[in-house]
């Protein structure tokens, strides 16, 4: 299970043995249930995922009680708070079952202080999900729903069949009614 870790990390830097042997010992390798939270509203979430089986998504709920769906998070991503020290405002949640593997915030320093190039390495790895992120949020701006579907399926191709209907609409800020009748016209 690490390998696929440690092979992610070289797309971006490299690594001498030594150094991918501490990165190992600092990981742990987690699971979690479908439906069940990661991270809670109000929590703090001060460690790094990376998810190497299912989907994550970030919800939060609007100022009319409903749920909604912020982001995606599938395999072979990085996950953490950008507002280091700072409670989450929003919920982290399995969308599927979920492996992963958790670096502690003590293990992640820890591999900054002793790993030459390893904020370089991060750093371009968080800078490249920033502009995917912005991308991908950016296609539901300005276009009508059945093009925001379809940019979707382009940037999230895994996910249609993998996640409930609920969440997808949610995330495109349609309902599920509209996102039926736009699945139906496209097929």
């Amino acid at each position: 299970m690490m390998k696929e870790l440690i092979d992610f990390l070289l797309q971006y830097g490299n690594l001498n043995q030594q150094q991918i042997d501490l990165i190992i010992s600092k990981a742990s390798e987690s699971e979690l249930k479908k439906d069940d939270y990661f991270v809670e509203a109000g929590k703090m979430f001060n460690q790094v995922v990376f998810i190497l089986e299912g989907v994550f998504r970030i919800c939060y709920y609007n100022n009319k009680g409903e749920e909604i769906t912020k982001y995606f998070i599938d395999e072979n991503r990085l996950c953490s708070n950008p507002y280091k020290g700072e409670p989450m405002t929003e919920y982290i949640q399995a969308v599927t079952d979920c492996k992963f593997i958790v670096f502690s915030e003590q293990s992640w320093t820890e591999l900054s202080h002793t790993i030459v190039g390893w904020e370089n390495i991060t750093n371009k790895i968080f800078q490249k999900a920033l502009v995917e992120k912005m991308d991908r949020r950016s296609a539901l701006v300005s276009q009508d729903a059945t093009t925001r579907y379809l940019k979707f399926l382009e940037k999230f191709p895994t996910l249609a069949n993998r996640v409930p209907l609920s969440y997808i609409a949610s995330y495109l800020g349609i309902t599920q009614q509209s996102l039926s009748r736009i699945r139906k016209n496209i097929r």
